[in-house]
């Protein structure tokens, strides 16, 4: 079970709860998304409550964070899309924190379940959807008829432009869920090779050197997609939300 690189990925039920016949059980999914709320508010409040002038290196990280995604919401939907600030960057943080804290030994990793990723990819879709036509009624459609093009064209772009619409949610929850399983289940493969032929002798100690070489690079460049799937889902939605202030590109 140990070398088993699927078994870290398993929901099991912490505190039983059914009530009418759902199954509303805390789980070790739930648990470490509570952890991740707290982890993020916690930093936040502790780098941010005691600001000084000349900012502490923590101090930094935090506002780094914040002009990240200020930026990055700036610069894809106009000063119109800052009003959703407070939307994407809860979401930078909670997929930031919840891809790092999953880099620890027996820590589960939220986003390595495709219903968590799909949720949150949903939000998202949901957030443009819901403000697009509150904001801009029908007009909102107009995201699905791409400015400049032909008329006798539009009956082949608009079916492909809703088409790559509705793919959205999938393609942000799949790309997200599949890059940390897959990650997690090759640094995993590779640790147990480490394990396994520790256990022959000197001959598989000097045999899981390469393995265990291999093992610290992955650990390295997980640390670093951990980032990276946290900026390109960030930076996604921005693109996602201009189109419900900007529908059309006007």
């Amino acid at each position: 079970m140990s070398n088993d690189p699927i078994h870290q990925f398993h929901i099991t039920q912490w505190i039983p709860l059914h009530v009418g016949g759902v199954d509303l059980s805390f789980t070790n999914s739930s648990a470490f998304m509570v952890a991740t709320v707290g982890v993020a508010s916690a930093f936040l409040y502790l780098t941010s409550s005691n600001r000084g002038l000349i900012p502490t290196r923590l101090q930094s990280v935090s506002e780094m964070a914040y002009e990240f995604v200020a930026s990055t919401l700036r610069e894809s939907a106009g000063s119109a899309g800052m009003k959703f600030f407070p939307f994407v960057f809860s979401l930078f943080m909670f997929v930031l924190v919840a891809n790092m804290l999953g880099m620890f030994p027996y820590f589960f990793t939220v986003t390595s379940q495709i219903i968590v990723t799909f949720a949150l990819a949903v939000l998202v879709i949901g957030t443009v959807l819901a403000y697009g036509f509150a904001k801009h009624g029908f007009k909102f459609l107009g995201v699905f008829v791409p400015s400049g093009v032909p008329v006798p064209l539009l009956l082949l772009v608009v079916p492909i432009e809703i088409i790559s619409f509705l793919s959205r949610p999938i393609s942000l929850s799949v790309r997200l869920f599949a890059n940390m399983l897959a990650g997690h289940i090759t640094l995993k493969v590779f640790a147990g090779f480490v394990a396994s032929l520790s256990a022959l002798g000197a001959l598989g100690i000097g045999g899981s050197i390469l393995p265990l070489a291999m093992t610290v690079a992955l650990t390295g460049l997980e640390f670093l997609v951990a980032f990276l799937q946290a900026y390109v889902f960030t930076v996604l939605t921005c693109m996602y939300l201009n189109d419900a202030v900007h529908p059309g590109g006007h």
